[in-house]
């Protein structure tokens, strides 16, 4: 790597964006540039609608090993004014990444601590390389896991297991990792691209619109009594309804009574909207 080379890598393709960190000499630890360049990226990402997956990865031998401490943390400890700024910088790239429109998958090829977990956790979707090591290590050095790591944690795992990670600051696997519920599965190594392009390629039959406000349901329910969700849910269906021209019902229902497609096995075609 060069240092000219940008700290964060985007290419899309075949409706399918790639997210790259871009520092593998420091295992792809993120640095107040890097969160810069992280938030410029998802932002200009998020305009676009040229693509209904984004695969966040790492450069090299790493996923990420999280805040790089000196450049995040020591060196600007004493001016609290650039402090408190380059962490809303990282805080506001975490929070667009956590609301992202389209589906997000975090693609763990190596090295993912800390930060890093964070990553993984605001990810819709996650899988590992085998021989992948996981690790929250912020207990080791007299702190506990901030900036989001531990809502991410929260609420991914039982409190059981979060706690677990939290307090012995012990590492794991991608087989653990799967097990505990933060990633969607482990799978060797060699597979690691096939497996990631096959579920994107599977994301990407399905409407653009309908995944957005399918991950819009999802989310605005947490909060929500069970009858409270149920209106919710019926008046989002009623907004999809309209702004798709009930595309659900006048294509996709349509091609099931004309047994064109079977549910749970295959993707009703899609009409030319522009998708």
């Amino acid at each position: 790597m060069t240092d000219d080379e940008p700290l964060v890598k985007v290419e899309v393709a075949d409706q399918v964006a790639t997210l790259t960190i871009n520092r593998p000499k420091k295992k792809n630890a993120m640095s107040p540039a890097l969160h810069a360049e992280m938030l410029e990226r998802l932002t200009e990402l998020e305009e676009r609608s040229d693509f209904k997956v984004l695969v966040v990865t790492g450069a090299g031998d790493s996923f990420c090993a999280g805040m790089d401490l000196e450049e995040c943390f020591m060196n600007p400890f004493e001016e609290p004014e650039r402090f408190s700024q380059e962490n809303k910088t990282a805080q506001a790239w975490f929070r667009l990444l956590k609301r992202f429109p389209v589906p997000t998958v975090a693609k763990v090829n190596g090295w993912c601590f800390g930060g890093g977990v964070l990553i993984v956790g605001l990810c819709d979707m996650a899988m590992a390389a085998d021989d992948v090591t996981f690790g929250l290590s912020e207990i080791n050095f007299g702190s506990f896991p901030g900036g989001g790591t531990t809502w991410a944690v929260a609420h991914n795992l039982g409190r059981k297991h979060a706690l677990y990670l939290i307090l012995t600051g012990k590492p794991f696997g991608a087989e653990e990792a799967e097990r505990i519920g933060l990633i969607n599965a482990s799978v060797p190594r060699s597979e690691l691209d096939s497996e990631i392009a096959s579920l994107a390629e599977t994301i990407c039959k399905k409407h653009r619109t309908v995944l957005v406000a399918a991950k819009e349901v999802y989310e605005g329910t947490h909060d929500k009594t069970f009858g409270e969700s149920i209106d919710w849910e019926m008046a989002k269906l009623y907004e999809l309804s309209y702004v798709t021209g009930h595309d659900w019902i006048t294509n996709a229902l349509r091609q099931f009574a004309d047994r064109e497609y079977r549910p749970g096995f295959e993707s009703y075609r899609l009409e030319d909207r522009g998708d």
